[in-house]
């Protein structure tokens, strides 16, 4: 069994839902210190929780986001000392964490959707959420990036929203701006986080401290089509 499956296999039975692999091509030389191969991770959400969430988040999401989110970090620190007992150098880019740069608060040290996305592990959404092959909008991200040389394809994902706007009409913040994604679509054309940010923080801080809100992965019918495919057979 060649090291990348290992690693998979590894990662699956640790409880990961999915786990995909990558490499950065569009970044400058002596990016990530020249760990340019990464691992994708995703973590399916509670069905049974998200489906709790109706105008606002609920006090048992807001746990489960952060249990999942602390799960993820540990797989991905597990993720770097397998491949560092390999003899590979790895960096973990954390599952929730702003960096704060010239006042923006709303990006990470790298987009896990976008890592996902090359890994074929899914799409983005018109919420920019990311829509796993499988579960839909209902999972949770981690990245590794590493200088071992995964065996790895550059997938191409394609919008499966189309006329779909039930994301944008039940946006109760209006970050939701109703344009459909596609490979190399600006964030900020689809989605304003800072809207978001602020709506969370002034209308759910007796839910934690207005850092969730979950309403746009509740009604996206990509989780619903798997769900009702799983009832019907």
């Amino acid at each position: 069994m060649s090291l990348q499956a290992e690693l998979k296999q590894y990662l699956l039975q640790q409880g990961v839902s999915d786990v995909g692999f990558g490499q950065v091509l569009d970044e400058p030389k002596g990016f990530m210190g020249g760990c340019g191969h990464f691992v994708s991770l995703a973590v399916k959400l509670s069905d049974a929780i998200v489906d709790e969430i109706t105008t606002e988040p609920t006090h048992t999401y807001f746990n489960h986001y952060r249990s999942v989110n602390a799960f993820l970090d540990q797989m991905l620190l597990k993720t770097g000392l397998f491949l560092d007992r390999a003899g590979y150098r790895y960096i973990t880019v954390a599952a929730s964490q702003s960096i704060n740069k010239d006042g923006w608060n709303y990006d990470g040290r790298y987009s896990h959707k976008k890592a996902a996305c090359l890994a074929g592990l899914g799409t983005i959404g018109k919420s920019s959420l990311f829509l796993h092959r499988e579960y839909g909008s209902r999972v949770r991200l981690g990245t590794v990036f590493t200088d071992c040389a995964f065996e790895t394809e550059q997938a191409k994902p394609v919008s499966v929203c189309g006329g779909c706007r039930l994301c944008v009409d039940a946006c109760p913040s209006g970050a939701i701006l109703g344009g459909e994604w596609q490979v190399g679509t600006a964030r900020s054309e689809i989605f304003d986080p800072e809207k978001c940010s602020r709506h969370m923080k002034e209308k759910y801080k007796h839910i934690g401290r207005g850092a969730v809100c979950g309403v746009c992965m509740r009604v996206c019918p990509q989780a619903c089509k798997r769900l009702q495919t799983v009832q019907k057979s």
